[in-house]
């Protein structure tokens, strides 16, 4: 456990900047916090909005994330408003945090956390809480009395399991003031509390307690293979790839039956060591370590398990039997412990262990699902320990209810803003580097989509993607190299697809060329590549899409992107005209081959999309130019004022009928071809 603190880095800050700073290095340390998890305070003297002096409890807000903390995430509140409570016998969630609405200072201030009362009835200035992996070891194992006896003594005092809120705040309180010489608490399941006199003490306390907690647990599994050592057989991580491409899709279909997922798969060498050892699954079974790790991964996670890791069939019909019994098993429990009031929440799993393959796990964006897969290795952690020192519990099912139905955190969910239109959806973009392609990019992107990146151009595709993982988040977008007419190329793409997201909801089939020249002049070679990237490109990506949307079995969405040329041809275009209209015929023929599936296929016709363009070549530029007789300069102004309503198409005009076509409000239409030209009477349908 490393000291991360350092007074030169603290030299001229004030109370808060400390408390920022403090929380920050604990949040940098990934075996200290679960994400948006732990807390940190300081009591302080501030003036109130008369200008009087008062004791002021500054804390992190609800699910704000240490590592990134800064002043604006620690809500103010009045302590002495705070104190008035502890009188009091009981108080319900609900009651807590209307209370503490009233004690902010400032009326527009992030909301506090549940455990504020925690801190406010501690009679210190500073307090950190942690949920220390290797403090949850020692909680969650059978000898933990004695353990945490053995190795703190008085220096702290010892608080049962009880779910955070009022009772466990007094609780606490009475606890420390019975130990006046203690530095600190073990809440059971729940972490380690410590204080001081400044920020920099309670954080050092903190770091020497888990400290010692560490040193035990390695003395402990010195020369012992952790959990028991390898059990199964480990395939090399080509085909454990391999296999794990294979599964995702079903998979995603599986846990998607009420609310659609994306998945994170990890076979990092932590969830392997875990999943392919002879106790994992007992382990797994026991549920997670803390009330945070419920939130996160559910009561349990999901293990499946086949005799030949690389048996995708048996995979396949274990993960569908899993999926489903697991889904009947949690509305068991529901029914069991529920109080009649709480509606059954989502009852798919959250973690999917899978010997020999990896761990995937689901959220409804990449954020969710990675933070799942992050405290799903804290639990791995945790466990660990706890195997090392004889045993691991868990929660008890009723304990682990009333995580999971927590009203507090059932309320938390109703004030969530309405989701995007894409919300959840997984996209995949052919020719996404610039133009067409990287407008409806950004424009899925901003409609909640995960977007995949693919373009001939790997380095445009890159900086696409970086520019929506800047936008819209960690895990937003992927980049591809996709060279359309290459099948190995194609079926990578989809691979990492598979492996990045579990699936798929919508393409885009953009990429194209725009060979120009009389048919009787053009070169064969001509021909063929525009038959390639306009037709055989189209097939490709088409047909791996299919594949993976039938074995998802949650329908989708295809759009390709045709052209104005193919009702209203060009001279010199034929090569392009006649390429594109094999697209539009194979559109067709894919919305009667699957509609039956739910997967609906539809085309547009955009004309004269000059910006941003890779068809628009210099080339290309004055061979039209010199077909119109006008100016190359000219060009677009010509194309401009031939349609009826006199605009130019820009490439976000295209982007915003390919989300049309992408999303629900055309969930009714397939094989429809709809135009985005401006109005070109010559190209309407007849």
């Amino acid at each position: 456990m490393e000291n991360r603190w350092s007074d030169d880095d603290v030299v001229g800050m004030d109370d808060l900047d400390l408390l920022v700073h403090q929380s920050q290095i604990i949040g940098q340390d990934p075996s200290l916090v679960v994400w948006g998890g732990g807390n940190t305070s300081l009591k302080t003297q501030e003036r109130d909005f008369r200008g009087r002096e008062i004791k002021v409890l500054r804390i992190k807000a609800s699910g704000a994330d240490m590592k990134a903390a800064q002043r604006l995430h620690f809500p103010g509140l009045r302590l002495d408003d705070l104190h008035l409570l502890f009188i009091k016998e009981d108080m319900s969630d609900e009651e807590v945090l209307s209370y503490l609405a009233r004690c902010l200072m400032g009326p527009d201030s992030p909301r506090p956390s549940i455990e504020t009362l925690l801190h406010a009835f501690l009679p210190h200035k500073s307090v950190v809480h942690t949920h220390a992996d290797a403090i949850l070891a020692l909680t969650n194992t059978r000898r933990s009395q004695d353990l945490l006896k053995s190795l703190y003594g008085r220096d702290v005092a010892v608080v049962g399991y009880q779910r955070p809120g009022f009772l466990l705040a007094k609780e606490a309180a009475r606890r420390a003031m019975t130990n006046p010489m203690g530095s600190g608490l073990v809440l059971m399941n729940h972490g380690l509390v410590t204080w001081g006199a400044t920020p920099k003490q309670a954080y050092e306390t903190h770091i020497e307690m888990v400290r010692r907690a560490e040193e035990l647990l390695s003395n402990r599994s010195m020369g012992r293979p952790l959990f028991g050592g390898m059990k199964q057989r480990l395939p090399e991580s080509e085909h454990r790839h391999r296999v794990a491409a294979a599964l995702a899709p079903t998979l995603r279909g599986a846990v998607s039956r009420q609310q659609i997922v994306v998945l994170r798969y990890d076979d990092s060498p932590e969830v392997l060591e875990f999943v392919n050892s002879g106790v994992g699954r007992d382990l797994c079974a026991a549920g997670p370590a803390t009330a945070d790790h419920i939130l996160h991964t559910k009561p349990r996670a999901l293990w499946l398990s086949a005799e030949d890791p690389e048996d995708v069939p048996a995979l396949l019909a274990a993960l569908r039997q899993g999926v489903e019994q697991y889904a009947k098993e949690y509305a068991a429990w529901y029914r069991e412990h529920r109080t009649g009031q709480e509606p059954m929440l989502d009852p798919y799993p959250r973690v999917i262990l899978v010997p020999g393959v990896g761990m995937w796990t689901t959220g409804r964006d990449a954020h969710y699902a990675r933070t799942s897969a992050d405290v799903y290795r804290h639990t791995v952690a945790v466990m660990g320990g706890a195997y090392a020192l004889g045993d691991y519990v868990s929660l008890s099912p009723q304990d682990a209810f009333d995580v999971e139905y927590w009203p507090s955190e059932l309320y938390k969910l109703t004030l969530a803003p309405p989701e995007r239109e894409l919300a959840r959806r997984v996209a995949l973009i052919t020719g996404g580097a610039r133009g067409i392609g990287r407008a409806i990019a950004r424009r899925f992107a901003a409609e909640g989509a995960h977007v995949v990146v693919t373009d001939i151009d790997l380095e445009g595709a890159r900086l696409v993607a970086e520019e929506l993982t800047v936008g819209y988040g960690e895990g937003r977008a992927l980049a591809c190299p996709m060279d359309v007419t290459d099948e190995q190329a194609v079926a990578d793409a989809f691979r990492q697809t598979r492996l990045a997201f579990g699936g798929l909801d919508v393409l885009v089939s953009n990429a194209g060329v725009a060979p120009v020249g009389a048919l009787h002049e053009l070169p064969p070679s001509e021909w063929r590549r525009a038959m390639e990237v306009n037709a055989t490109g189209h097939f490709l990506v088409a047909q791996h899409a299919v594949k993976l949307m039938r074995e998802q079995g949650m329908g989708g969405s295809i759009v390709f992107i045709g052209t104005k040329n193919v009702p209203a041809p060009g001279a010199e275009f034929g090569a392009y005209s006649a390429s594109k209209a094999a697209e539009t015929q194979l559109a067709r023929v894919l919305a009667i081959e699957n509609g039956e599936f739910g997967i609906r296929c539809n085309i547009i016709n955009p004309d004269a999309v000059f910006r941003d363009s890779s068809l628009w070549s210099p080339e290309v530029r004055e061979q039209r130019a010199r077909a119109h007789g006008i100016p190359v300069e000219e060009l677009e102004e010509f194309y401009r004022q031939r349609n009826l309503l006199r605009q130019r198409v820009t490439p976000e005009d295209v982007a915003e009928v390919a989300l049309f076509f992408a999303s629900a409000r055309s969930s009714k239409t397939t094989g429809a071809v709809l135009a985005v030209d401006g109005g070109l009477r010559d190209a309407f349908p007849r």
